[in-house]
Parts: C-alpha cells; structure tokens; sequence
C-alpha cells in the first residue's frame, strides 16, 4: 500500500445459525486499480462510497460511482469492482447474512431496483456503518451491538428506499404484520383492536383482510392460535390446565376449557397425551 491507502476492518470468525448476523465489517482506501472478482459472496454486501471514483459490474452492466453511492453484492451474484485509477475511491461496507437477511433486505427496496442506491443529505449512513465498525469484536455483546448497529442500518435504508405500506395494493402485508403480532404477543392480554392498532389499520379492515386473505376473522385466527399453542404445552409440559390456559392467554379457566373443546372436540383435561402425563404423574406418587 501507498501511504494514501488504508483498511481497517473486522471479520467475524465464525458464523452462529441467527436471524442476522454480521460477517465482515471496515473501511478502505483503495489504491489506484484495486479490484474484486469477478467472483460471488455467499453473504450480503453493502458498500458505501465516502470519496473517490470507482466501478462496479454487476449482471454484465457496469455502474460508474462515486462519493454518496452504494452498491449491494446479494449472495451468489457474479460481481466485480475496480477502484478509479486517478481518483480511488474510499468506502465503508458491511457483510451480513441470517435467516432475517433476506426478508429485512427485501424491506429495505433494494432488491427490487438496480443494486446501487444514491444518498447525500448528510453522514448518516456513513455513521452509522462506522458505528457497526466500532463496536465490531467476537464477545457476545460485541455480536449484539453489531447486529444492533446492523438493524439501524437497515432501518435507515428502509425508510429511504423501501416502499411505504401504503403502497402495497392488495393489503397482504397487514395480515403477515397481525399474524407476527399474534406470535409475539398471544400469551398476553390482546385482543383484535391492539392487534389492529400494532400494523396501523382499523379493526373494521383488518377483518376484511384476513377474510380475503386466510378466510378466517382476526379473533378466530387468535383463538385458534392459542387452543394449538395450550395443545403443545398439554402434550409436551407437566402443567396444570390452569396453567396451561394462562400460558396460552386465557385469563378464566372454564372459558378456555369450552373454547378449547369446541376447537378440538375434547376438553383440556381428557386430552390424549395430558390424560397420560396425568395418569403417569399419579403412579409415581
């Protein structure tokens, strides 16, 4: 490297099974000409262009770039970059991958666009994918803070490219959003205006939705949720009924008990597997 050349970066020396994680992290000058591939990433790349001239190929189409641009790398996609051999250019990137990875890139509208974005209101992103660099190490609250940092990233990315809600035509996104909402939250005192009020949406066109959408209201979808959730901790836990039902969202025991017969045909406490942990629990004693 000349003395106007530098990297700093980091690495993540192993990859855990996450929803996200962060694979590399840093920041470059290059030198004149410094290049990349042609070749594939089995990750998510994201470069950010602080200064400099530089081109990157992607599909066979070259994009020239400069300070303020950024080009995503999506795994397994042929691409090559070559830094300007007058004006090199400096950048920062972040690599990423996960079983979120791709429906977070996905809010994000960059995948549904050429794989290069422009930006230059202010340091934002420049700041925000040093701070991932900054916090970057291997300790557990290193990874935290990095996919903390990464999230912000991503965030910022969405709220500057992707496509507002309001866009979408034919409203699976609010049930996708509810049904989320329900997973997160069932154990929980909710009914269907928290679950409306969480995607932004009146109670009235929720229902309309999920009728459209899953053919099911948004309280029978809740109620069926929870009778399968109290079926899994009758089959699989030593618990009471009683504790069952509130485990599941039920605050009154005898409500669960007629909701969960009606669901199933049988009620909580003759339930297969439940009258077996019951029968054998009596014979240890």
């Amino acid at each position: 490297m000349t003395n106007d050349e530098f990297r700093h970066s980091f690495r993540v020396p192993f990859h855990n099974s996450l929803g996200l994680a962060v694979y590399s992290c840093g920041v470059q000058r290059c030198g004149a000409c410094h290049s990349w591939g042609p070749a594939v990433r089995d990750h998510y790349l994201i470069h950010y262009i602080l200064s400099g001239h530089g081109v990157f190929t992607n599909a066979g189409k070259d994009y020239h770039l400069t300070a303020g641009d950024g080009f995503l790398v999506e795994p397994s996609h042929v691409v090559h970059y070559v830094a300007d051999r007058e004006d090199p250019w400096e950048y920062c990137w972040v690599g990423f991958n996960g079983s979120d990875a791709k429906r977070l890139m996905g809010q994000t509208g960059l995948l549904d666009r050429t794989p290069v974005f422009h930006y230059d209101k202010d340091r934002m992103f420049e700041e925000l994918l040093m701070k991932i660099c900054n916090t970057s190490g291997s300790s557990p609250s290193d990874e935290a803070r990095m996919e903390s940092g990464l999230l912000q990233f991503l965030a910022a990315l969405m709220d500057e490219f992707g496509v507002p809600s309001a866009q979408h035509t034919n409203g699976y996104e609010y049930v996708q959003k509810a049904i989320k909402f329900i997973e997160y939250n069932y154990s929980s005192d909710i009914g269907i205006t928290d679950i409306a009020s969480s995607v932004g949406i009146s109670r009235s066109h929720l229902y309309r939705l999920f009728m459209q959408h899953i053919s099911l209201s948004p309280n029978e979808y809740l109620m069926r949720y929870r009778v399968n959730k109290a079926s899994e901790l009758l089959e699989s836990r030593n618990l009471s009924v009683g504790e069952v039902a509130y485990s599941a969202g039920f605050s009154d025991q005898l409500y669960f008990s007629r909701v969960f017969k009606k669901c199933t045909g049988t009620p909580p406490s003759r339930f297969p597997s439940y009258e077996r942990a019951a029968k054998l629990k009596e014979d240890v004693r």
